[in-house]
Parts: structure tokens; sequence; C-alpha cells
């Protein structure tokens, strides 16, 4: 019985140097793989061990769970980042929201503005530099260091009759 258990390896023939060298190999395979889980666990998060872990399953069924563990923490992922993309959105709009009030604002200052000159340029004298206000404009400049507009000086230009 002994001498049958020797000859015997694993349900292979002990004599067979091709058997014996396969099943070298797959063990050598095996524990290389078992190190490489291993590293792969130390090194690595939560997602990146169970990717290199799904490989390596004992039924259809652990397959399935890991799987579908791995689809909810995906699906988890989609619903977060949705979500991010939905708070954006709206943040957006507000200040969307608020930037055309303050357009709107700005437009009605303009305007106010605009008809205040437009009474109060007929009160201004004509010998006035004044009384032309398009003329006032052409002659206004930009100054980027002081952030505001250089306009000419009042001046009034009177003229001598001989």
């Amino acid at each position: 019985l002994q001498m049958l258990e020797q000859q015997v390896l694993g349900g292979e023939q002990a004599q067979n140097k091709d058997l014996k060298e396969k099943h070298k190999r797959r063990t050598k395979y095996a524990d290389e793989r078992r190190l490489q889980l291993v590293a792969a666990l130390q090194e690595s998060n939560e997602d990146s061990s169970e990717r290199a872990l799904l490989n390596v399953y004992d039924s259809i069924q652990e397959e399935v769970r890991a799987k579908s563990k791995m689809l909810e923490k995906v699906q988890e992922k989609l619903r977060a980042a949705e979500t991010e993309i939905k708070d954006l959105q709206l943040e957006f709009g507000l200040e969307k929201m608020d930037y055309l009030s303050t357009i709107r604002r700005q437009e009605r200052d303009l305007m106010l503005c605009q008809q205040l000159l437009d009474q109060v340029q007929s009160l201004v004298r004509r010998d006035c530099n004044y009384s032309n206000l398009e003329k006032i404009r052409r002659e206004s400049v930009w100054d980027e260091e002081s952030g505001c507009w250089k306009i000419p000086e009042p001046v009034i230009q009177k003229t001598h009759l001989p």
C-alpha cells in the first residue's frame, strides 16, 4: 500500500517527469500569485485590493457577490458625482442670476444718469464746454492706473466783441 502511495501523486503517476514538472509549475505559480495578492493588499487601498482579488473565486456565487459589491460602490460613486454636478449647476444658476440682477441694476443706474444728464444739459450755459456732452465724451480718457475717467475741466469760453 505504501509502495502504491509513493507511485501515485495526487491521482497522477509519480514516475512521470512531465507531470511532476507541471505540478511544480502550478505550485510555483500559485505561490507567486499569493505573494502578489499579499503585496497588493499591503500596498493598495481598498478598491485596488478588491480588484486584485476579483480574479480568485471559490464559486460563482462568491464572484457574483464580489461583483455586486463592486457595482454598488461604482453606483454610489456615480450618485455622488451626479449630486456634485447638480450642486455645481445650482451654484452656477445662482451666480448667473446674481450677475443678471447686477447687470439690470447697472442698466437702470445708467439710464438714470443719462436722463439726469439730458435734463441738466439744457441748464448748462452755452459758452461752457460742458454744453456739448458728445464733445466731452470724445475728450474723456480712461485711466488704467486710477481706474476712473479723466474728463476735461469745465471752461467758460467768453468771447469779446470788438
